[in-house]
This record gives structure tokens, sequence and C-alpha cells, in this order.
């Protein structure tokens, strides 16, 4: 017998995390392109980004549809974040006065596994055509049910805080965090402690 889902967190309405999710605003405009093969997975934190955030939009899809008009919002200059050679490290007030007509950003972020998320730029010229930026030197990941490639690397909700934090500074978005971390405590606290210790520490 399955257990019913909040609607809106997507958890299980016993574990329903929407009492934590903030409403918070931003200059930064955040579009997340989810890859399908995350939107079931029990650590969605993508979805819980985009629900604490006022000015923010979640689409899913391998190939998608009207990405033009969705890059292409008035007033917004979009970078997406993700690594490569020419990526600019974000700094705070990119959105601001040092951008042309000083236009705030559209944080373009793709959701899913690395290898996911570069299918997801090839699939979709556009995207992967956007200039790209990086975040700088990060805080270790608060992730800790996963084997990290390394200290510094994020979950999708650690990465649009980091970035806003930065773009935004001195206003912080760490309030965007505490479901996360309600639903790794959750997660840890559902397994037995041996089963923890072997396997994620």
């Amino acid at each position: 017998m399955s257990r019913t889902q909040c609607a809106r967190c997507l958890r299980p309405e016993t574990h329903c995390l929407c009492a934590l999710i903030p409403q918070l605003d931003s200059r930064t405009r955040v579009l997340v392109i989810q890859h399908p093969s995350e939107v079931g997975h029990a650590l969605n934190t993508a979805r819980l980004a985009v629900l604490g955030l006022i000015n923010a939009e979640l689409v899913v899809g391998e190939v998608i549809e009207d990405l033009n008009g969705l890059l292409n919002r008035p007033g917004y200059l979009a970078r997406l974040l993700f690594p490569g050679d020419d990526a600019q490290t974000l700094q705070a007030n990119a959105g601001g006065s040092d951008t042309p007509h000083g236009q705030p950003l559209l944080l373009v972020v793709p959701d899913g596994t690395w290898r996911k998320a570069r299918k997801l730029l090839h699939l979709n010229p556009a995207l992967a055509a956007l200039p790209r930026v990086t975040l700088g030197a990060a805080a270790t990941s608060r992730y800790r049910l996963r084997k990290a490639p390394g200290p510094d690397a994020l979950s999708t909700i650690e990465a649009i805080t980091h970035a806003l934090n930065t773009l935004e500074a001195p206003q912080t978005f760490n309030e965007l965090l505490l479901p996360f971390d309600a639903l790794i405590d959750g997660q840890i606290a559902a397994m037995d402690a041996d089963t923890y210790q072997r396997n994620h520490l």
C-alpha cells in the first residue's frame, strides 16, 4: 500500500517539508532545467529550491520546448551555471551595475547527474550556447548521503543558495537549506547506524 504524498513537496505526507520551505524573493531569476530521471528521486533538491524562491521556475524534460522563450525573458541576462573553460566566477553584484543596462541575471541551472546534465546541454544547443558562470570557493557540502567527487561538490539546492548569496550579498538565502537539512536528517534517522557509518562516512 503506497503512502499518501504531499502534492507540493512530493514527500510522503507523514514527512512533508512544506512548513520549512521559505518564500524568498530575489532580483536574480532562477530557471532549473531538470532531467526527467530526477523527478522521482527521494532527494529532489531542485524542487525544494524552486518552491522556496518566488522568482524561480522548474522545467522538466530532455528536449525543452520553447527553450528560446524561457531563456530570453525581457529584462534578464541569461547565464548557465555550469563549469567550462571560459566560465566566469560569480561575483557580488554580477546581476547589477556591471551588466548591460543593470540587468539582473537569469541563472539557468541544469539538474541531474553530471552525465545527465551534459546530455541536457547536448540535446539543447541554445542551453549549451549560453555564457557560463561557476561558483567561487564554496563551503563543504551538507549532503551527507552521497559519495561526492570532492568536498566542494554541491547539491542543486546548495549551488543555487551559494550563487544567490554571492550575487545578492549582503542578503542571504540560507533559509532555502532548512527543508534540505531536515530531509537529510530524516533519511539518516531512517537508517541503522551501521548502514550510515558503512556507506556514507
